[in-house]
């Protein structure tokens, strides 16, 4: 019943998704990769570009534009390839490490810091070729195949649209100087780059939203799974504690709401106070409300606040608060007290209306 996708209609609890993150299973969209790639290689070249341009001018000129007077015998060989290849390491050094920081950065931007183990861990299903032919002919196969020539199409055809002003004179390009083409090229890529981006930013965000809806999708929960989780975590003593916890502020937020519907308060007359309510025809008088230090001010405040009469015993106070639970009757052997108490209260209203 639980692998039936039709049964499974409740959305991940928080316990789940976190299990899942620990096995490396989140939402991950490679065109948010594709995307934050292509704006650090646009950022570089804007950064860098010139400077490297004009720094490439002079380390290829002699290439282009002198080959005939380099040496390339055995000993001169050696030391040309070694020269040209420090001279392009240092130019190309500070691009490709500020690449090499940017591929981290769509991790971090879709799921934050993450390190699992976990993906690593034999899996021989993988390689099992009947389940590599599945996954390979798999719903999810085919939708990926249709966004990726989606994506290619769109991004072709931005391309075309920002190169076809400059095909009618690209020839010239042939004959160009070094030192004029190569921030020309520039140039065009940066705005080739550009319009590609722009049209990456909405291609990402939408698979971004898919990918997360997928994974949201193999997460849900049939109501029996539910179920079972939920027992667990009610045997966590970490999360009875926490049960409790809001039990009881629950329960002293009921409490303190039924202090305006009391007959007396019966006071310490600071230290204790117990909240009863009496009404016709009611069997015995109610405690609805009791407390100690802080909560007793509480309650005695509140019940001033509401005009309910406060009276000071000291020894029914501390009584009441240790045999009566909340939302019970009087014992018997208390009638007599509360009822000199509630017939004083009774006395005190006749005597206020006339």
């Amino acid at each position: 019943m639980s692998d039936d996708p039709a049964s499974k209609t409740e959305e991940p609890t928080g316990r789940r998704l976190g299990d899942a993150r620990q096995k490396g299973q989140v939402a991950q969209s490679r065109e948010i990769s594709n995307l934050v790639m292509l704006s650090a290689m646009l950022i570089v070249l804007m950064m860098v570009g010139p400077l490297m341009s004009r720094d490439l001018v002079g380390v290829l000129r002699r290439f282009v534009e002198l080959p005939h007077q380099m040496h390339v015998d055995d000993g001169n060989f050696h030391t040309l390839i070694v020269d040209l290849t420090s001279q392009l390491a240092g130019l190309l050094l500070l691009p490709l490490l500020l690449l090499m920081i940017a591929g981290a950065a769509p991790g971090l931007l879709q799921h934050g810091w993450l390190w699992t183990t976990h993906p690593l861990k034999p899996n021989f299903e993988r390689i099992n070729p009947l389940k590599g032919i599945g996954r390979l002919f798999s719903v999810r196969s085919l939708t990926e195949l249709g966004k990726g020539l989606i994506k290619i199409a769109i991004v072709g055809l931005v391309s075309m649209m920002l190169l076809s002003p400059i095909f009618h004179f690209a020839e010239q390009y042939i004959t160009a100087d070094l030192a004029q083409l190569l921030p020309s090229m520039l140039a065009l890529t940066v705005k080739l780059l550009s319009g590609v981006i722009g049209v990456m930013i909405v291609v990402a965000g939408a698979d971004y939203a898919y990918q997360r809806y997928e994974m949201m999708k193999s997460l849900r929960m049939t109501k029996q799974e539910l179920k079972d989780e939920f027992k667990q975590m009610e045997g966590d003593p970490v999360i009875k504690q926490h049960l409790r916890k809001i039990r009881a502020q629950r329960s002293k937020q009921r409490m303190m709401q039924a202090v305006p519907t009391a007959t007396v308060v019966v006071t310490n007359p600071t230290h204790f106070a117990c909240a009863l309510k009496y009404e016709q025809p009611m069997n015995a008088p109610v405690l609805v409300a009791k407390g100690t230090d802080i909560l007793a001010h509480r309650i005695i405040d509140t019940a001033r606040k509401n005009f309910i009469p406060v009276v000071e015993n000291p020894p029914l106070a501390r009584t009441l608060y240790a045999s009566v639970e909340l939302d019970e009757e009087i014992p018997q052997e208390h009638y007599k007290a509360v009822a000199e108490v509630i017939g004083y209260v009774m006395r005190m209203k006749k005597r206020a209306v006339h």
